[in-house]
């Protein structure tokens, strides 16, 4: 377990999968090697049937709590971890996608400045583990609850949040409750920090992109309840807009 007593934040990574023996390695080697020795790791799995278990189990030293059995989905799993997090700041790290390297934490915390949120940059990321690009909404060099109208422009893994301000995601949403979990997290920060650097590797094709029109419909709906109807439409004609230039710029877009 972590070790409270000092005056460097506990960091709880909360990691949840499902079946996907095939990535979760990598997750759980990136947070096996970080530098800083402030973690709490929780990993929630989903009674896992693919040997999923059997990877998990050779990074048992660096796990705090493991729990494995059934849930009622994506947000129902984050729930637990977050329930059981004791840290100073979670961190939400999905099965397939990792920190950037070994002293990203380290780095969190040197230039975080105790804020109740700290952000910074992702990279892309194929099934081979190569590095694709980057994200097409960049991170803003200042960031508020009213900072996701255009779009969600921070990587939900490249977000620190402090625990006390951090509540339950809403399950209602199948695909897109990060976006109102960060949100109402951000109303009741009162400080924000970018980290200018690459602190996570996002693994590109996950369950919101495959089923991506769902995915739209719980954002502009999510969208709608924080920034009001009208704006909301307008907003998204500016989403519509610069959607269309990157496109005509880079060809396929990315998230």
């Amino acid at each position: 377990m972590p070790d409270h007593h000092h005056t460097l934040p506990v960091i709880s990574i909360i990691t949840i999968v499902y079946n996907n023996v095939r990535d979760i390695g990598y997750t759980l080697s990136s947070v096996a090697e970080q530098s800083y020795p402030h973690v709490e790791y929780i990993v929630i799995d989903g009674a896992s049937t693919d040997g999923t278990l059997g990877v998990i189990q050779n990074y048992a030293s660096h796990i705090d709590l493991l729990v494995s059995e059934k849930d009622g989905g994506i947000y129902d799993a984050m729930n637990k971890g977050l329930a059981l997090a004791t840290g100073d700041y979670v961190l939400f790290l999905n099965s397939g996608d990792t920190l950037f390297d070994a002293n990203t934490l380290h780095t969190i915390v040197a230039q975080g400045n105790d804020a109740d949120i700290i952000y910074g940059e992702t990279k892309l990321v194929d099934e081979g583990r190569h590095i694709v690009g980057d994200r097409r909404h960049k991170a803003p060099a200042h960031f508020d609850w009213r900072s996701f109208r255009y779009g969600m422009n921070v990587c939900h893994q490249a977000i620190y949040v402090k625990r006390n301000i951090a509540s339950p995601y809403d399950a209602n949403y199948q695909l897109s409750a990060d976006i109102d979990w960060v949100i109402r997290a951000a109303k009741k920060a009162k400080t924000t920090q970018f980290v200018d650097a690459v602190v996570a590797k996002y693994l590109v094709g996950g369950m919101s992109q495959k089923r991506h029109r769902q995915s739209l419909i719980e954002r502009y709906a999510i969208l709608k309840k924080h920034y009001g109807t009208l704006a909301n439409l307008f907003n998204h004609l500016i989403i519509a807009g610069r959607l269309v230039s990157y496109r005509i710029k880079h060809g396929k877009t990315r998230e």
